[in-house]
């Protein structure tokens, strides 16, 4: 019942070892640096997590909860809601999602100007729908540790940014790093 721990786990920690391209750049030269992150982000890290979530998805296990429509709604809306700034966001960034580069520009128009990472943002809201969609123990615990996940990772990532964009720091104290707010800084 465990074995989707292993691909997941795997996958996570391969796409966390993505977050050091300024650091692999510099050990290795920027060429060599920028393909072993899009090798340790593309090419192992995704896939063995999106692996991992579907043997979670699939193996049998037993519920979590009892969800009726209303948990089937919400977990949908979630899902959706998650989804936008998902996708709006690798479509903003565009090709530096799957190559990053030390030089990179920082990104701070449409989706970015309200959050720091609203690709896991979303990914958050789709874990939480996801465990409403499927309430077994295998999700739960897969999308539990995708969601500790997408925390750690942007963490690891904002590591990164500030070596390789000076100017990520101010970026850092004007937009929040998941959650809109509400009203503007003055």
């Amino acid at each position: 019942m465990y074995l989707f721990l292993i691909p997941l786990l795997l996958g996570f920690g391969l796409a966390g070892a993505s977050a050091f391209t300024a650091a692999y750049s510099r050990w290795w030269g920027e060429p060599q640096g920028e393909l072993a992150t899009s090798i340790l982000r593309n090419y192992l890290g995704i896939p063995l997590g999106l692996w991992g979530f579907l043997l979670a998805w699939f193996q049998p296990a037993p519920l979590l909860f009892i969800g009726g429509w209303a948990a089937k709604s919400l977990g949908w809306l979630l899902v959706t809601v998650g989804s936008v700034p998902f996708v709006w966001g690798h479509v903003v960034l565009g090709q530096p999602t799957g190559w990053p580069s030390v030089r990179d520009a920082l990104v701070r128009h449409s989706v970015y100007a309200y959050v720091r990472h609203p690709i896991y943002a979303g990914g958050l809201l789709i874990c939480v729908g996801g465990v409403l969609l499927k309430p077994t123990f295998t999700v739960g615990v897969a999308c539990a540790l995708g969601f500790v996940w997408l925390i750690v990772q942007a963490r690891l990532e904002e590591i990164d940014l500030l070596q390789r964009l000076p100017a990520y720091r101010e970026y850092m104290e004007q937009v929040p790093r998941f959650m809109p707010r509400l009203w503007r800084r003055a």
